[in-house]
């Protein structure tokens, strides 16, 4: 179920795009500005509409602290605002001034990327404002680009139908035909998933274009060992050029707006369409999610922006095989914990918990005093119930737990690897902890305490399939 919850009217011209903060959504239109919401009533800020551009403004994102603001435009400049009070910070300069339609924040705010009518892809130093590196691609427009949730590589789409792939070096990694016409948007999913033949985990990412197609790809996490982006599917519901896509927090439902004034809601494991929306009575040219709210906003070039709320239901049903798999609670996301909820027959809760960012771990925490007074639970009996969900949960891990292989344990966290890779000490571990393990410039073994010769860390392809098989016959 989903339902349209709120209309804003304030722009005076087409709406171009969206953006979530946790507390903010922001829009940008053809009318030169930017405005600002809050997402606890859908008012406007007292500072917004924010002013500067000269001409339409094209697009807008948050960084990931949702304090900076970032807008790009025709004029040929990329602005950052402050959103606590709508100040700007900067303005950055494309190169020979050519209209800029597409920006985006890296993972780690270090970098802003932007992408312009003439080609030029420009990562610019987001502390600095100082421009980092430069490159272009070789024919058409700049007009979409998206960072991979783990930072290693950002994506852009050209006019021309280009997709290609870069390193933080500018290094070009692939580069193909996505879309015959053209591409429009593109949006990677933040939750990982497996190649269910080689184990490897990937990201997918989702392009749209004049050709009227969605299509899915998976891209590795890594390219240490080689890169390529494969072509998974392409889904059909469109009958029109598609202009927007985007996933879901969770990474469970992706949702596309197009030239037929439509906006459908895929459930990107089946592939199916679970919602066609079709209140907007111009073209869809903008969609976003926000990051931990069941919300979804979409921007139209009949000025407005409808702000539509899903049932936690929905966000059940479109549950990953990858997410089925976690064999420990306190690995569970927030969404893994609605997941169990609705399973439960608890989905009456998942707003409740959602609220109150309970995870895996703290779910395995809660006690009947904290569910009646910090969850305000009033049921007696509904509180019994949690508790009994719980404590069954308790003891699956108890006993999930004291039987794991002791090969299967990374010897830096002590817990089952989800990742393995073999380092040059000839030891596995889970992949995160090792690079973090790098990372903080330890170059001796965790095991040996000897120098590493070599930071380069292998999929251990054997044992990660030994460690689902395990996984696999030890389910309850």
């Amino acid at each position: 179920m989903v339902k349209l919850i709120r209309t804003l009217a304030d722009h005076n011209d087409d709406v171009n795009g969206c953006a979530f903060s946790s507390s903010l959504l922001a829009t940008c239109s053809l009318d030169k500005t930017i405005r600002l919401y809050s997402l606890s009533d859908f008012t406007e800020l007292p500072h917004s509409p924010l002013k500067f551009h000269t001409y339409a403004v094209h697009c807008c994102s948050f960084s990931p602290s949702g304090h900076i603001l970032a807008s790009c435009s025709t004029d040929g400049t990329t602005v950052l605002w402050n959103t606590q009070n709508g100040q700007t910070l900067a303005v950055m300069e494309q190169p020979h001034r050519s209209p800029v339609r597409v920006c985006r924040f890296s993972p780690d705010s270090t970098y802003l990327i932007s992408g312009a009518a003439d080609g030029t892809v420009v990562l610019w130093n987001a502390q600095s404002y100082k421009l980092h590196r430069c490159g272009s691609v070789k024919d058409g427009s700049l007009v979409a680009c998206a960072f991979s949730p783990n930072g290693n590589l950002f994506v852009t789409g050209s006019s021309c139908g280009d997709l290609t792939a870069w390193d933080d070096k500018m290094k070009c990694l692939h580069s193909e035909k996505a879309h015959d016409l053209g591409i429009t948007c593109c949006d990677f999913s933040s939750q990982p998933v497996s190649d269910g033949e080689q184990s490897l985990q990937f990201f997918r990412l989702a392009t749209c274009g004049q050709d009227c197609q969605i299509k899915v790809w998976i891209v590795p996490l890594s390219h240490i060992l080689g890169f390529e982006v494969k072509y998974k599917s392409t889904l059909s519901g469109h009958c029109a050029p598609v202009l927007a896509c985007a996933f879901s927090h969770n990474g469970q439902l992706l949702v596309s707006g197009s030239v037929d004034k439509f906006v459908i809601v895929y459930d990107i494991n089946t592939e199916n369409i679970l919602h066609t929306l079709t209140q907007h009575t111009r073209y869809v040219t903008t969609c976003a999610f926000a990051p931990s709210m069941l919300l979804l906003a979409t921007g139209s070039m009949d000025k407005t922006v409808n702000i539509w709320q899903f049932d936690p239901e929905t966000f059940c049903q479109a549950r990953s095989t990858e997410d089925q798999r976690k064999p420990f609670t306190e690995d569970w996301s927030e969404d893994d914990v609605s997941t169990w909820l609705c399973a439960q027959d608890l989905r009456d809760l998942v707003g409740v918990f959602k609220m109150n960012n309970i995870d895996g771990k703290e779910l395995l925490n809660l006690t009947k005093e904290s569910l009646a007074d910090d969850l305000k639970i009033e049921s007696l009996g509904l509180r019994s119930k949690v508790l009994r969900k719980i404590e069954d949960l308790r003891t699956k891990v108890k006993t999930l737990s004291s039987e794991i292989p002791d090969e299967f344990i990374c010897p830096i966290t002590r817990e089952l690897m989800q990742d393995p890779v073999i380092a040059s000490d000839g030891y596995s571990y889970e992949k995160a902890a090792m690079e973090n393990w790098i990372s903080t410039k330890k170059r001796t073994s965790p095991m040996t305490n000897l120098t590493l010769p070599s930071v380069l860390l292998i999929p251990n392809r054997t044992l990660k399939m030994a460690i689902d098989r395990w996984q696999e016959t030890h389910k309850k």
